[in-house]
């Protein structure tokens, strides 16, 4: 039972044949997919994203689960059309199945906002850079050493939960040098 109060990191397995969600050819549609469901829900809300090779992880809110499983699938179906249109193919982009784990503490959501925001650190050769281009990391507001890019309007919402919004900052901000540990 999903309660409004709690954030929830959701990860979902990319389908085996896509190749790179991180590619150039689709992590841009990715983005645009994000924004539009931005636009169209508010009892779901994308409030952080890291896309990997081979799947994506969220940080969202919902008013219940129904709102969580709705928006889910709602933004699944979103990001599959966008990711096939831009493939010029057909067929599944991402699994049957995502993961939840709901985020009820201050501490279990830093560690989650680590772990979404710094995890291609995990995954990528890229890791020697500071923030992940293809997170929502360049408009996240708790880095100690940074200040938001100021870029064009976030793809995702601003986060309305105390836990996400102010919550977890009672453990400290989030370095541009954390590496993600595993969630227990």
């Amino acid at each position: 039972m999903h309660r409004a109060y709690t954030p929830v990191h959701l990860t979902w397995r990319g389908a085996a044949g896509i190749g790179s969600l991180r590619s150039a050819a689709v992590f841009p549609v990715v983005v645009a997919a994000l924004s539009a469901h931005r636009a169209a829900t508010t009892r779901f809300r994308v409030v952080h994203f890291s896309v990997q090779d081979d799947h994506v992880h969220l940080i969202v809110e919902a008013h219940d689960s129904a709102s969580l499983r709705a928006g889910a699938q709602g933004l699944g179906v979103r990001l599959a059309r966008a990711v096939n249109r831009a493939l010029g193919r057909r067929g599944r982009v991402l699994g049957d199945r995502f993961h939840t784990r709901a985020l009820r503490t201050p501490r279990e959501v830093r560690f989650a906002l680590i772990y979404v925001l710094q995890n291609f650190r995990k995954h990528s050769r890229l890791a020697a850079t500071r923030l992940d281009p293809c997170s929502s990391a360049p408009w996240f507001d708790g880095f100690r050493e940074l200040a938001p890019l100021g870029l064009e309007r976030a793809p995702v919402h601003a986060p309305r939960t105390w836990l996400a919004r102010v919550g977890w900052r009672r453990h400290g901000l989030v370095s541009v040098n954390d590496v993600p540990v595993a969630p227990s």
